[in-house]
Parts: C-alpha cells; sequence; structure tokens
C-alpha cells in the first residue's frame, strides 16, 4: 500500500484487504494491518492542513488509526472544508524529506527527520551562543 508522494489522491490507487489477497501477495500479508508509523499522511493542497492518522479528526468523526483512504467520501478539511480529492499524499510521519534518490548526498544531513534537523540547527544555534557569551569571561 505504498504511495508516491506529493500524488493527488484522485490518482492514488487504494488497495482493500480483498482485492490484494488476489494479487501478488498471500492472504496473510493482506491480514498485517499497519501500524500508525506506516501510515501515510495527507496534506491539503488548499491550507496545508495535515491528517495524520494517528490522531485521526475529531471534527469529523474520524477515529484515531483509520488511514486516509479510509475515511469517509464526504469527509472534507477541517481547516478550509476543501473536498477529500485535494489532499496529497506526503509519506509516513518521522521519515526523511526530500527525493529518495537525493538522500544520500550531502554530509549525512539528509537522511536526517524533519525533528531532528530542527534539533540540530537550534542545538548548534544554541552552542554558538554560549561560545559568544563565553568571550565575556576573557581579559
Amino acid at each position: 500500500m505504498s504511495t508516491e508522494p506529493n500524488q493527488p489522491v484522485d490518482e492514488v490507487q487504494a488497495v482493500s484487504g480483498d482485492e490484494s489477497a488476489g494479487a501478488e501477495g498471500t492472504p496473510e500479508e493482506a491480514a498485517i494491518p499497519l501500524t500508525p508509523r506506516e501510515m501515510d499522511q495527507f496534506e491539503c493542497l488548499a491550507c496545508g492542513y495535515t491528517y495524520e492518522p494517528v490522531k485521526g479528526d475529531d471534527r469529523g468523526n474520524v477515529p484515531a488509526g483509520i488511514p486516509f483512504q479510509d475515511v469517509p467520501l464526504n469527509w472534507r478539511c477541517p481547516v478550509c472544508g476543501a473536498q477529500k480529492k485535494r489532499f496529497a499524499n506526503i509519506g509516513p510521519a518521522g521519515t526523511p524529506s526530500g527525493f529518495k534518490e537525493n538522500l544520500n548526498y550531502g554530509l549525512g544531513v539528509n537522511v536526517l527527520t524533519p525533528g531532528q534537523k530542527s534539533v540540530l540547527i537550534f542545538g548548534a544555534l544554541a552552542l554558538g551562543f554560549l561560545f559568544f557569551l563565553s568571550l565575556y569571561g576573557l581579559r
């Protein structure tokens, strides 16, 4: 059930458990539920709201743990009211951002998640500030 990030939902082919059992996989593989970490997040193209399967949508009565493909068709963005087809797949949470072919470039920073990059950037800024303050101790 992997889809390419940044594809509009109407181009994404959702596979239900019955259809995948007859495909290349075995019925046991189709019966294994995805963990919330493996579920893709979807972003509203109109306002930037991110539907996270881990949280669900309280305003739209969508419980936590429901993949975006299983959200009702009449569900709308809780922020701007956009239709479900106006959402794009941005991949699972906690994965490195960017194109897969570019993840091996750089000094290893490309494989960090956005949260790890924030810690690295702001940690370096705090360390630089502390070094700057330590200059006042010199006479």
